[in-house]
């Protein structure tokens, strides 16, 4: 299905399943369709899944701008209220985080029951006097210029650091990387490159008081994408009563290098 955005912008949902529901929001530069492993498991388990692909990524609506928190924010409003979820339980994962923090700060948690950070940019990604343990602006200037230069070879060299493969570890498939990538080319060019900017540059120590509802955070400790001590670990400490999981020597694709023991922690925690 389609929802429409208050902007007009049409966000492409995929709902499935009964039972409790788990909005699933993804991450840079892939669709929903990443939560493959999750999906499964969730329906098999009796959960309701609703996934959706972000402006700009997808199926959903290319636009020419508004790739900013505060609309990714309010186009979450608008599948949850489109769909009427109640007690819903969101999971982030990587930029997918920002997503429910700043939600959160804008509507409130009437919606929601339970929040799952996994492999979070929450709280703030950018190295700067503030942030020391962050990651350089330069990594992101050269990621810009990179995908301006060669999309394509881009998206296939970050899927490789993605899922932690090296000249020895090989923790995926040569399918599933070629399945990331096609994920990845479905984007807009323009979305790929704003969202870098929303993602690396957006603050949300300032969100992290709305997280008003039982919150889980899980993170790799080898994540050279999104690193945990500017992230996972700062979210843990911010959010009032979080749990954090730290998966050791995992990248920051976990969802699919580690897929049996995320879905186990995700539905021990929801329940």
């Amino acid at each position: 299905m389609f929802v429409e955005a208050k902007d007009g912008t049409n966000l492409h949902v995929k709902d499935a399943g009964t039972g409790k529901p788990v909005v699933l929001i993804h991450g840079w530069p892939l669709t929903g369709d990443m939560f493959e492993y999750q999906t499964l498991a969730l329906l098999e388990a009796g959960y309701r899944v609703i996934t959706y692909d972000r402006r700009g990524f997808g199926q959903s609506g290319h636009p020419a701008g508004s790739y900013d928190y505060d609309t990714f924010a309010d186009d979450l409003a608008a599948v949850l209220d489109k769909l009427n979820l109640t007690q819903a339980n969101l999971v982030g994962f990587s930029m997918g985080g920002g997503e429910i923090a700043r939600y959160l700060t804008r509507y409130g948690a009437s919606r929601v029951a339970k929040a799952v950070l996994v492999g979070s940019v929450v709280p703030y990604v950018l190295k700067d006097g503030s942030n020391p343990d962050g990651v350089d602006e330069s990594v992101f200037e050269e990621i810009r210029a990179n995908i301006r230069k060669d999309r394509f070879d881009f998206l296939q060299t970050f899927g490789k650091q993605f899922y932690g493969v090296g000249l020895i570890s090989q923790p995926v498939s040569q399918a599933l990387l070629d399945w990331t990538f096609t994920l990845a080319l479905m984007a807009s060019p323009k979305a790929t490159i704003d969202c870098v900017d929303a993602f690396s540059r957006t603050d949300f120590r300032g969100d992290l008081a709305s997280f008003t509802v039982p919150t889980l955070i899980i993170h790799g400790t080898s994540d050279k994408t999104i690193p945990i001590d500017a992230t996972g670990r700062a979210a843990a400490r911010g959010i009032a009563g979080a749990q954090l999981i730290e998966y050791d020597g995992e990248p920051h694709g976990l969802f699919a290098t580690a897929p049996d023991r995320l879905n186990r922690d995700l539905m021990a925690f929801i329940g």
